[in-house]
C-alpha cells in the first residue's frame, strides 16, 4: 500500500459475490430491523426457503434469545462453508459502487470497501480516524460475537458516512459507471427498492478514491473546518448505521490479537470489516428519527416521572401514545441539545429502577400500533438534522444511542456482498 494512504482507514477488498442469483431471494435486509415484527422475518423465510440467500448466513435479532438461536447458529456455519465453495464464486478486488433506488424514487450512492479496524475505536474519549456516531452499549456486543466467532465469511450491513461537501469521493465514481462492469441489477425483497452495483478495479479510480480520502484526512483542512478541534487527529469517517456490528468486528479482532501474542496479524482478514460508505451530503441520504416504545410498564407512572424530571416551558415537543390516549410533552431544552438525548437519558435511569422493556421503532405507524398494547407507552421523536452529526461527534464524542436512522427501515442496507474473514 502507498505510504501516503496507509492511515486513511478505508481500502479496496476482495469482495465475493454470487453468480446468477435472484436478488429478491439472495439479498436480505439488515438483521437489526423489525425486531418486534417477527412476521416480517417469517415472510422473508418463506421467500428464501430452499434457495441460496444471505438470510441463511445471518441471525436476525428477532431470534436472539429464542429456542431457535442455537440451531440457527449451527446452520449458519454449515451454510457459510457451502456458499463459499459453490455460491460466492465471483470476486472483485477493489470496491463496489452501488446505487440504491429508494421508495420515493431517489437514488442513494455508495461505495463498498473495507474499514481498517485498527483505525476505529468505540472506547469513550478515543479520537481515531473512524469513529462511532452514537454510544456503544457493550452489553449488546456478546450476542453478536456468537455469530462472528468461528464464521468464515461476513456480509455487510454497516453504513459509514463521509463529510464530503465537495463530493469528491463517491460521486465521481458514479460519473464513470457506464464504463464499469455491472455486477448486479435487481429488485430487493419485501419493498426494499432497486439495487445496482458496479466493479471498481481500475487502479486510476482507486487512486482517485484514495486521494479524496487523503484530502478529508488532511490535518490543516480539518482544523480550518472545525476550529474547536484544531490540533486533534482528524475524524475521516463516522459510523452511520450498524454501530454495534462494527464494534463486534472490532471486539473479535482484538480477541484474536489477545489470543495470539507476538503473531503478526497486520495482514489478517479479520483486521478489516466490509462496509458501505456514503456521503452525508447526498440529497438522497435522509435521517429518520428512531422512536421509543416501552412495554411491560405503567404508562401513567412513567409519564408523570418524565414530566417531573424533564418537562419545561421551552424546548422540544414530543408526542406520546399510550393505549387510546395521546398527548405532547415539552422536554426542557436546558436538559440537552437533542430531544432524543433527554428522553433516552431519562429512560435509562427510569428503567433501572422500574419495570419495563424498551424497543426502538423506525416507523410512525408501527410505533403508534405498539403503544396501543396493554402496559405500553410510545414516544414519537423528531428527526435530527444531518449537519449535527459530524459537528456533534467532533465536539462531544458521540451522540446518544439510537439518535437517528439512515432512512426508512426497508431502506437499510441489504446483505449482498461477502468477504472472507478467516486466514
Amino acid at each position: 500500500m502507498n505510504k501516503k494512504f496507509e492511515k486513511l482507514g478505508f481500502y479496496p477488498a476482495d469482495i465475493l459475490l454470487p453468480k446468477d442469483q435472484d436478488m429478491r431471494k439472495w439479498a436480505v435486509v439488515a438483521c437489526d430491523q423489525f425486531t418486534s415484527q417477527p412476521e416480517y422475518w417469517q415472510r422473508a423465510e418463506h421467500l428464501a426457503d430452499g434457495k441460496p440467500s444471505t438470510l441463511h448466513i445471518v441471525l436476525p435479532e428477532a431470534y436472539l434469545g429464542t429456542p431457535q438461536e442455537a440451531e440457527r447458529l449451527e446452520s449458519i456455519r454449515r451454510t457459510m462453508e457451502e456458499y463459499r465453495k459453490s455460491v460466492l464464486t465471483r470476486k472483485v478486488h477493489g470496491y463496489v459502487y452501488v446505487e440504491r433506488t429508494q421508495m420515493d424514487g431517489t437514488v442513494r450512492q455508495g461505495l463498498v470497501g473495507a474499514v481498517d479496524l485498527d483505525a476505529y475505536d468505540y472506547a469513550k474519549g478515543s479520537k481515531p480516524a473512524i469513529r462511532p456516531s452514537e454510544s456503544t452499549v457493550v452489553e449488546r456486543i456478546p450476542p453478536r460475537l456468537k455469530v462472528r466467532r468461528g464464521a468464515i465469511l461476513e456480509t455487510p450491513h454497516v453504513m459509514m458516512l463521509a463529510d464530503d461537501e465537495k463530493k469528491t469521493l463517491i460521486e465521481p465514481i458514479g460519473d464513470h459507471k457506464d464504463s464499469l462492469p455491472l455486477l448486479y441489477d435487481g429488485e430487493l425483497m419485501l419493498g426494499g427498492g432497486h439495487l445496482r452495483g458496479w466493479a471498481v478495479e481500475d487502479p486510476a479510480l482507486i487512486d482517485q478514491i484514495n486521494a479524496a480520502l487523503a484530502d478529508l484526512a488532511d490535518e490543516k483542512k480539518f482544523a480550518a473546518r472545525w476550529p474547536r478541534a484544531a490540533g486533534e487527529p482528524p475524524m475521516v469517517l463516522a459510523v452511520g448505521d450498524g454501530n454495534h456490528s462494527l464494534a463486534t468486528a472490532k471486539s473479535c479482532y482484538e480477541e484474536l490479537k489477545k489470543n495470539n501474542p507476538g503473531v503478526d496479524l497486520s495482514n489478517h482478514p479479520a483486521r478489516y470489516a466490509l462496509v458501505e460508505l456514503e456521503n452525508i451530503h447526498d440529497p438522497a441520504q435522509v435521517f429518520e428519527p428512531i422512536h421509543r416504545v416501552i412495554f411491560k410498564t405503567e404508562p401513567k407512572k412513567l409519564l408523570k416521572a418524565l414530566e417531573e424530571a424533564c418537562a419545561g416551558a421551552e424546548g422540544f415537543p414530543v408526542k406520546w401514545y399510550a393505549g387510546e390516549e395521546s398527548g405532547t410533552i415539552v422536554l426542557d431544552k436546558n436538559k440537552g441539545e437533542l430531544a432524543v438525548g433527554i428522553l433516552q437519558h431519562f429512560l435509562d435511569d427510569y428503567l433501572k429502577e422500574n419495570a419495563g422493556e424498551i424497543d426502538y421503532i423506525h416507523d410512525d405507524d408501527a410505533l403508534i400500533g405498539f403503544a396501543k398494547q396493554e402496559n405500553a407507552i410510545g414516544f414519537l421523536l423528531p428527526a435530527m438534522e444531518k449537519s449535527q452529526l459530524f459537528r456533534g461527534v467532533i465536539a462531544d464524542g458521540v451522540l446518544p444511542r439510537k439518535t437517528f436512522s439512515m432512512g426508512h427501515s426497508r431502506e437499510k442496507r441489504y446483505y449482498l456482498e461477502g468477504r472472507k474473514i478467516k486466514a
